[in-house]
């Protein structure tokens, strides 16, 4: 069944013409370079101020909110205006981020004061994220959604590389509340864009008022009755769970074993992230007719790539870093626009938020799993199992019509 037609608001120019989309994927670049350093600093301060278990606890202690709340939060991003949860969740950020940063002025941060900001952001990215998802449907036409897609995750790519980078030097230079203030002025500046030059170009439809328990259900009923989007969902959760071990624990483990050093770790996950925005550049300039089906064979790569990863020398586990990067950036784009386009729009928040709930949800388990894989055999093992599994997902999936033929390419109501 096709989604309902939206109501166009204003009719938006061509991709390449849209100053206003141009100047919010900057925008979301710029908030992504704060939210690295930010990320640097928590991680850095954590360290020096507790024990190491304590400081991975406040690390993670922002997955909990935020995984306990997303499916509420996709309830009000499809029922309410999602400007307005935006912009409030971000004024949330920034003041949280303006707390810490005079907290830390004025006396030394604390492992609770960490653990509280981690615990406060978690619970703002419940609601913020189903909320954005649904943004790029209101803002650039179907037939631009892969192009708007791309732009999107290059700009945060490279703002997340460049802030990552920066981080470091940031909280070495001028401590927490430096790095706390600097992110606090990004999420500034998307709040003032946001509130007042950001305009929907498209009205999507709003779920009716119901209690939140319900909302919820009809979600889950929805992916129930509607089978393309119900494996488009299934699919875009897991599609990172394999090369996420293979990319976190396995090249540590690769690294340490093969004594390559710390740095190596470093510099595979710059070729990755070079490779991602790679994948997400090519989509800017050619973009295959049926969307779905050449972002799942972009996927497949990584099968091969994860394996290479495994076994090879160091500059064979670059290429393979690449490789498995841009497979990513590339099918990513275009699998996303595909969920964008062809998902109701009257679900779509209720719909990312299951999908961020299933990745966060099977992530840590795939990962323990390949580290408990690799204590109990050699360390080639857990990547070749991990490998051969992406592979046969994407088999599984290719041999799905309905989901095969998805296309952003069908004659579009608005």
């Amino acid at each position: 069944m096709p989604p309902p037609e939206l109501e166009q608001l204003r009719e938006p120019p061509p991709f390449r013409r849209d100053h206003l989309a141009h100047a919010w994927i900057l925008m979301r670049g710029i908030a992504d370079a704060g939210d690295a350093i930010w990320t640097v600093a928590l991680v850095w301060t954590a360290v020096q101020v507790t024990t190491p278990a304590l400081a991975g606890l406040i690390v993670a202690a922002g997955a909990v909110p935020r995984a306990l709340a997303l499916l509420f939060g996709g309830v009000l991003a499809d029922r309410l205006d999602a400007r307005k949860i935006m912009v409030l969740f971000n004024i949330v950020r920034t003041i949280v981020l303006v707390a810490i940063a005079i907290w830390c002025t004025l006396t030394a941060p604390s492992a609770l004061v960490l653990l509280l900001a981690a615990l406060a952001f978690g619970l703002c990215d419940a609601f913020y994220e189903p909320a954005a998802s649904t943004i790029s449907r209101q803002m650039v036409s179907k037939s631009d959604l892969p192009a708007y897609g791309a732009a999107m995750q290059t700009s945060s790519r490279l703002g997340g590389m460049v802030g990552s980078a920066a981080g470091g030097v940031v909280v070495a230079q001028v401590g927490l509340s430096g790095s706390a203030s600097l992110d606090a002025l990004a999420f500034a500046l998307v709040v003032a864009f946001i509130a007042i030059w950001l305009r929907p170009r498209f009205m999507l439809p709003r779920a009716a008022r119901e209690p939140v328990l319900r909302g919820i259900a009809a979600g889950f009923r929805h992916l129930h009755d509607v089978p393309p989007t119900r494996t488009l969902v299934i699919a875009l959760a897991s599609l990172n769970l394999a090369a996420a071990p293979a990319m976190g624990i396995g090249i540590a483990l690769r690294a340490t074993a093969e004594g390559w050093g710390a740095e190596a770790v470093g510099v595979f996950g710059a070729f990755a992230g070079i490779g991602a925005a790679l994948g997400a550049v090519i989509v800017l300039r050619w973009r295959p007719r049926r969307e779905a089906y050449a972002g799942f064979w972009a996927f497949s790569t990584q099968g091969i790539a994860i394996v290479v990863v495994g076994l090879g020398p160091f500059w064979l586990v670059l290429i393979g870093g690449v490789a498995i990067g841009a497979g990513a950036g590339f099918g990513s784009v275009l699998l996303g626009a595909t969920f964008a386009g062809t998902t109701d729009p009257s679900y779509l928040g209720r719909m990312g938020s299951i999908i961020k709930v299933g990745d966060d949800s099977l992530r840590p388990l795939t990962m323990a799993l390949f580290g408990a894989l690799a204590s109990a055999t050699v360390l080639w093992v857990p990547f070749v199992i991990y490998g051969a599994a992406i592979t046969a997902l994407i088999v599984v999936l290719l041999g799905n019509r309905e989901l095969r033929t998805l296309s952003l390419r069908d004659p579009d109501p608005e």
